[in-house]
């Protein structure tokens, strides 16, 4: 004979109850968290590749971050072979005034500015290590203080660089040479330099001899500045070439930004239906469990 009672139906629709407060837990934990799940573990068979995907997003963000510092670096390396490049034109127009003219006003302050210019450009620094000294990052890469120190020190001497370029890695595989030296700047001009210090102070007017000193001061400014810009050129192309390297792993990141996404956050719009849904079915589930607990078979056998 089939036994009639009531507490089998209340067990059966407390489960029921709990699941729709799991259920609501877990809508809520995702809305408060905006993640599918608390742990990898959660994620199941996309858990692997979530975690090699945030490993290759952490190289690339990397990469990224290396090509910023160095172009920066670059930018300053252009900024200073630039003024060095504006100071000896701007010579070698005064000179060849001179030369023109047969006057020499101004020209020694000319000279000297200049040289000053070249100094401080070969002796600059980025963040306090020696920007054209190579793997010398103390201490001045060009010595010679004064335009007449030139006179007693060869240009063996007054580069104290050393070879060893600057490099870094932009990309799997891809390593880019950036350093520029000081002697590779500045070896050129030295020579114009050297031979205006030979010459120093100029005359007003500046006598035959000096004049065709400075003859061929302004024709060694023009082979220091040919070499000068090549190196110039090859730092740009480098800047260049970092820069699209830069770019290809900032598209990289966020192409793995968008896996990682797609795996892990929640939708959370999709989030606001499902709470709102898991709501009302809890608060019904509240509502026929209520009435089912008043029910009693003592009110229909009397």
């Amino acid at each position: 004979m089939s036994r009639v009672a009531s507490i089998p139906l209340q067990r059966s629709m407390s489960a029921a109850i709990q699941q729709s407060q799991q259920k609501l837990a877990t809508t809520q934990a995702q809305l408060a968290t905006a993640k599918k799940a608390p742990d990898y573990a959660s994620l199941g068979t996309e858990a692997v590749r979530n975690l090699s995907t945030h490993s290759l997003l952490a190289r690339q963000e990397a990469y990224v971050a290396a090509a910023n510092r160095v172009g920066i670096t670059m930018q300053f390396t252009d900024t200073h072979i630039g003024s060095i490049d504006t100071s000896a034109m701007s010579l070698k127009k005064d000179i060849l005034t001179a030369v023109g003219t047969g006057k020499g006003t101004g020209l020694n302050d000319a000279i000297n500015a200049a040289f000053n210019q070249f100094r401080a450009a070969l002796n600059a620094s980025e963040g306090g290590a020696s920007l054209f000294g190579g793997s010398q990052s103390d201490g001045a890469p060009f010595t010679p203080n004064t335009l007449a120190d030139t006179l007693a020190t060869p240009a063996s001497a007054a580069f104290v660089n050393d070879d060893v370029k600057a490099s870094v890695r932009l990309a799997d595989g891809v390593d880019v040479e950036y350093g520029v030296t000081a002697s590779d700047v500045g070896t050129g001009l030295y020579a114009a330099f050297q031979t205006l210090a030979g010459i120093s102070p100029v005359g007003d007017p500046p006598t035959a001899a000096q004049l065709s000193v400075l003859s061929q001061a302004a024709g060694q400014i023009d082979a220091g500045l040919t070499s000068l810009r090549a190196v110039n050129a090859e730092n740009g192309r480098k800047q260049a070439q970092t820069e699209t390297l830069g770019v290809r792993a900032e598209d990289r990141a966020t192409l793995m930004k968008n896996i990682i996404s797609g795996n892990e956050d929640a939708d959370l719009g999709q989030v606001a239906i499902d709470l709102a849904q898991q709501k009302t079915v809890l608060q019904a589930s509240y509502s026929v469990f209520a009435q089912l607990s008043g029910l009693s078979l003592v009110s229909y056998l009397r």
